[in-house]
């Protein structure tokens, strides 16, 4: 049975009630709000938990929906999470609390979006089997493109937490030291390969402790959501520092994720399996096969408003949860705002490459752009969106918002 709702919802988006995100805005330079997102509108979820359209709402829950960020929401855990999303849904259904609630709907156009949560901690992995492979063909051509450990464990590093920023935000190009394949010293001076990497990524609610690792089947009791991630690369400072511990300044200047973090239940429509596996995994990181966890997500991949690539989540070989599992069998915590992100999302096809490394083969295939310009990295000024949508039920579409960025130059 489909689900209506009184608030202005143009036909056909994907931000009807089947998806609902949260994410903080502020107006006028007001206090920061937490809201959540229906059609081209905003609902301010605090200031309708205040009139009686609120009265069915669990105290501590609506005490969590009043702080300036979803820092409390999360740290609510499932069943908190699952009460806000029903009563949240029961408002935008329910004429009768549109008298109530129509009051605090504001237009995305007349707010600002911050960063909805702190972000305790960054793991990046590295989980596209088509991705991989490009980067082992082009790293190491006289080789197996794919490592050993690559098809027995999910593949990450340790990102940095400070510097995971808001859709919208621009990105200053780093420098480095860089090491020209002609030159017999390393350089310092501004990237010159500055890549995107399309990724999606999970926010973690519910901590747990030192010491007890999380199986796969646990992900929904801790992961409240997820958002679209770009892992912004300075490849040419990657490839002189990777060797021997892995990205770390090529990495580290910038990941900017979606306003918009989309409740884990609003994909149970787009559950999928992940794809076959080649080897036999260790117990820890074995799917349910009623359970599957991959999920079927159409990103597409947007440079200077041409549409370059259209990675298909779908086809990602290691699930968020095998990689939840992963993450803490050594024992290691999760904390509530900690997020883990995919690694970059490649298809078997050009046009389903999600980095630009791979899109223009190490810059040797450039990518026409529609103004007619030959591209192969960024430039300053150029600008990348990424967005994704999922199945929804009844065959309707769930949006997971938009991350966008702009290259600013260099202060070196």
């Amino acid at each position: 049975m489909s689900v209506t709702t009184w608030a202005p919802v143009p036909h056909g988006s994907p931000f009807g009630v089947q998806t609902l995100p949260y994410g903080v805005f502020s107006v006028w330079g007001g206090p920061r709000r937490t809201g959540v997102r229906i059609g081209d509108h905003v609902l301010d979820l605090a200031a309708v938990a205040g009139t009686p359209a609120g009265d069915g709402l669990p105290a501590d829950v609506g005490a969590a929906l009043a702080g300036p960020s979803l820092d409390a929401l999360l740290a609510q855990g499932r069943d908190g999470w699952a009460a806000a999303r029903r009563w949240v849904t029961d408002v935008l259904t329910d004429p009768g609390a549109q008298t109530w609630a129509s009051e605090h709907l504001r237009p995305l156009t007349d707010v600002r979006l911050h960063l909805p949560f702190t972000v305790a901690d960054y793991v990046d992995f590295y989980s596209s089997e088509h991705h991989a492979a490009n980067v082992g063909r082009l790293f190491r051509p006289d080789a197996e493109p794919l490592l050993p450990n690559w098809k027995r464990l999910p593949v990450g590093y340790h990102g940095r937490a400070g510097t995971v920023v808001v859709s919208g935000t621009d990105v200053v190009r780093p420098c480095g030291q860089v090491k020209p394949a002609d030159a017999p010293e390393p350089q310092f001076g501004p990237s010159r390969r500055l890549d995107i990497e399309a990724e999606v990524g999970f926010v973690v609610g519910t901590p747990s402790p030192l010491g007890e690792p999380v199986p796969a089947s646990a992900l929904p009791d801790h992961v409240f959501g997820v958002v679209l991630v770009n892992d912004w690369s300075a490849r040419d400072i990657q490839a002189w520092e990777y060797v021997p511990l892995g990205p770390f300044l090529g990495k580290s200047f910038a990941t900017s994720v979606s306003a918009w973090v989309t409740p884990l239940e609003a994909l149970e429509a787009a559950r999928v399996p992940p794809p076959p596996r080649t080897h036999e995994l260790l117990p820890y990181l074995r799917d349910d096969p009623d359970q599957p966890w991959g999920l079927d997500l159409d990103l597409e991949v947007v440079w200077n408003g041409t549409v370059v690539a259209r990675p298909p989540f779908a086809s990602m070989y290691w699930t968020a949860a095998q990689q939840l599992a992963h993450l803490t069998v050594n024992g290691a915590t999760l904390r509530t705002g900690d997020l883990f992100a995919s690694g970059t999302v490649s298809g078997p096809q050009r046009d389903q490459r999600g980095s630009f490394l791979e899109l223009s083969w190490g810059g040797q295939d450039p990518v026409r752009l529609a103004d007619g310009s030959l591209r192969t990295f960024l430039e300053d000024g150029d600008e990348v969106v990424i967005t994704a949508t999922a199945p929804g039920p009844e065959g309707t579409r769930v949006g997971l918002g938009e991350v966008r960025g702009r290259i600013l130059p260099p202060r070196c």
